[in-house]
């Protein structure tokens, strides 16, 4: 199966209906180090939290918008009833090798495998797995967004630079098979482009003998544990 246009990753995403401890509805704020996100909202309402050097702010999500952000921006999704969003992940396999760090308490970012611990949901989050489980995930990663969206808020900045250097520590392991994954994935496809554009230049249509129809005529899984709900996800290719 070839990648999807531009090696993006899509899902559907029915985002938690569940309270957090800080009295509002979603899901789990998280931030990729490589990967940009987008949102086209299909149903419902709510808004998305996001928190970079920027400073916090909210965003509203409704039916027909479409909302993106850049890495290094910590997202939090908060369902004001019904919220279903497509999500397009930048860099297909790279999320799903670990492109993400959630917001916990700081003692937990400090040590790999306590921080592991608390991220890794009971069968990877499998469908028919706990979903309490994603809940508790939920909660601390929402503990730990607190201190840093108030701390930011008061105009001090330090508590998520801290976080962005735990979190650049995390994921330093996994940087090789990311850069593979990038190499045979993302910078494959726009490579490809290029030499179609040098084929166009020299009136070599060769590529057109290529032409082809891809279908996923439905989701690969449906109802995995996400950190923001549950997701139905389209593998267009193996990792």
């Amino acid at each position: 199966m070839a990648e999807l246009p531009g090696a993006v990753g899509v899902s559907r995403l029915c985002v938690y209906d569940t309270l957090a401890p800080d009295g509002q509805v979603g899901g789990t704020p998280h931030l990729h180090l490589c990967c940009s996100e987008a949102y086209v909202v299909t149903s419902g309402e709510g808004l998305v939290e996001t928190l970079n050097l920027d400073g916090f702010a909210r965003t509203p999500l409704r039916q027909g918008a479409v909302v993106w952000f850049t890495p290094g921006t910590i997202h939090r999704l908060v369902n004001h009833g019904g919220l279903q969003i497509v999500v397009l992940m930048q860099n297909s396999g790279l999320p799903e090798a670990g492109d993400a760090v959630l917001t916990f308490p700081q003692h937990l970012l400090d040590d790999p495998e306590t921080y592991a611990a608390a991220a890794t949901l009971p069968d990877g989050g499998a469908p028919g797995s706990d979903l309490g489980a994603a809940f508790r995930r939920r909660d601390l990663a929402v503990e730990g967004f607190t201190v840093l969206a108030e701390a930011a808020k008061a105009g001090d900045l330090g508590p998520l630079k801290t976080f962005h250097r735990a979190a650049a520590r995390l994921v330093r392991p996994r940087l090789a098979e990311w850069r593979r994954r990038w190499e045979s994935g993302a910078r494959a496809v726009a490579e490809e482009t290029g030499r179609q554009l040098d084929a166009l230049e020299r009136g070599d249509l060769a590529h057109f003998e290529a032409a082809a129809v891809h279908e996923l005529a439905g989701p690969s899984e449906r109802e995995r544990r996400g950190m923001c709900g549950l997701l139905e996800v389209y593998h267009s290719r193996k990792g």
